[in-house]
């Protein structure tokens, strides 16, 4: 009985919070809302003898002052090494971007990507890799920083969840270029 009480206050806690969040939004003026919000992204394709790698991944933030921005994003990618593997990837992103100055972009971004992955045969077996076809979620952790020009900043984030054996990225840690309009 205690802990039915409890988790009645705790849902009604945020149901209040809740209404509290809308009630906030709602009252800002719609043009200033949008005047912060920033648009961007990224986009990529790498071609070889025998190797396609097709990526896509827009994104938007909400820039609440000079200091801090916070966003979403989706990316999808297709990635084929002939006679090895191809694999579709895809899902979304929730970033926050700190400026103490501003010339450093400091960043987390917490990543969930869908991986669908499917092994050539004479690969699977030439390899002992017992299955064919591996789907999964992957789950990543970037925290980053980089020189920030304005609408572009340069530089690099470490995925502090990094398993190799996943195959969804080669190494933790990866340059990057953000840009955000």
């Amino acid at each position: 009985m205690k802990t039915t009480f409890i988790i009645f206050l705790t849902k009604f806690r945020l149901l209040i919070l809740l209404a509290l969040t809308f009630s906030t939004v709602s009252a800002q003026d719609e043009d200033d809302f949008w005047s912060h919000v920033r648009f961007g992204g990224g986009a990529g394709a790498a071609f070889g003898s025998g190797y396609t790698d097709i990526m896509l991944a827009p994104g938007a933030i909400y820039q609440f002052n000079q200091y801090a921005a916070l966003g979403v994003g989706v990316q999808g990618s297709y990635v084929k090494q002939k006679y090895f593997y191809d694999s579709w990837i895809y899902g979304g992103s929730l970033i926050g971007l700190f400026n103490p100055i501003p010339e450093i972009q400091l960043s987390a971004e917490l990543e969930q990507l869908r991986v669908n992955l499917q092994y050539d045969e004479r690969y699977a077996a030439d390899s002992n890799i017992l299955y064919t076809e591996r789907n999964f979620w992957n789950t990543a952790l970037f925290l980053g920083a980089g020189y920030n020009t304005g609408n572009v900043t340069i530089g690099v984030r470490y995925n502090i969840l990094f398993n190799e054996n996943d195959m969804v990225y080669s190494d933790a840690l990866m340059p990057f270029i953000r840009v955000y309009f």
